[in-house]
């Protein structure tokens, strides 16, 4: 089996050090292995992303003295699969519809001493009410009943694992499914979920390992049961450090951290870069 991984960057701000870590920690990663790595761009929300930042992300990589071993992905140009995907959930009845607007779901959430109602517990709206939304013209996203899932695989999730590999080592971690009851896969607005795209795209690529930050070890327990909604089989996993800054939080384009584009306008080298982080960039 040849080892295949990727590093899928949102073009919605320029990259930092973190995007760096992780793009290194993958690509050197693969040509250990003798294997592939590959480039995707995550460009599913176009409320959000521009092409200067894209652009910026393939002069970040080029001058990390990252190389790919494919085009490019777009998310972008593959909506069509992405919709297919999420309407065989649609037809199994796995998903259902929610009217709530997520205004709406803070308030819940906020609100002393109240239970999420029915509806986000993996509950259906009766064809009436719903009816009466869609005639309003009401929008809406697709959200995950667990229980639909569970009788749609025949089997009790809770026996549900993903492979996860920590100092070389492969360990079976619960994929916990039970958390995710409710989460969005689809939105009317906007389309798919990072969570439905990512999985489709990573399946389609034949990745055999997926290698990103812990911040998104919790999604992998959702991520392994859309690999079996979607009859595929799943990669293994591994789960990084972050890159903190001096207050200890995690780096972000949110927050502005400092990024690669100005680093490296102030006369930072690569090398400079991989002793930062521990990593050895012309490897």
């Amino acid at each position: 089996m040849t080892f295949v991984t990727r590093f899928a960057p949102s073009p919605t701000g320029y990259l930092h050090l973190g995007h760096a870590f992780s793009a290194l920690t993958a690509y050197q990663a693969a040509r250990q292995a003798g294997g592939k790595f590959l480039l995707r761009i995550e460009d599913t929300d176009f409320t959000r992303c521009r092409p200067e930042y894209e652009e910026a992300i393939f002069e970040d990589l080029a001058w990390l003295g990252i190389t790919w071993d494919a085009e490019p992905i777009r998310q972008s140009m593959h909506r069509e699969a992405y919709d297919k995907r999420l309407q065989s959930l649609i037809d199994k009845e796995i998903v259902y519809r929610c009217f709530r607007s997520r205004k709406e779901l803070e308030e819940i959430a906020n609100a002393p001493h109240g239970d999420m109602p029915a509806p986000f517990k993996g509950v259906v709206l009766s064809a009436l009410e719903e009816r009466a939304l869609l005639a309003e013209g009401k929008p809406f996203s697709w959200r995950l009943s667990i229980e639909a899932a569970q009788k749609v695989l025949g089997f009790d999730l809770r026996q549900l694992t993903f492979a996860e590999e920590m100092d070389s080592t492969s360990v079976d971690v619960s994929a916990d499914v039970a958390r995710f009851d409710g989460v969005v896969l689809g939105r009317k607005d906007i389309g798919t979920s990072y969570h439905l795209a990512s999985v489709h795209d990573d399946a389609e690529a034949g990745v055999t390992h997926v290698i990103r930050g812990d911040d998104l070890r919790e999604a992998a327990g959702l991520h392994r049961l859309l690999y079996a909604l979607f009859d595929q089989p799943a990669p293994i996993y591994r789960h990084h450090r972050l890159i903190l800054n001096e207050e200890g939080k995690r780096l972000s384009k949110r927050d502005k951290s400092v990024s690669l584009r100005a680093l490296r306008a102030s006369g930072v080298s690569p090398d400079e870069i991989g002793n930062r982080l521990g990593l050895n960039v012309t490897a």
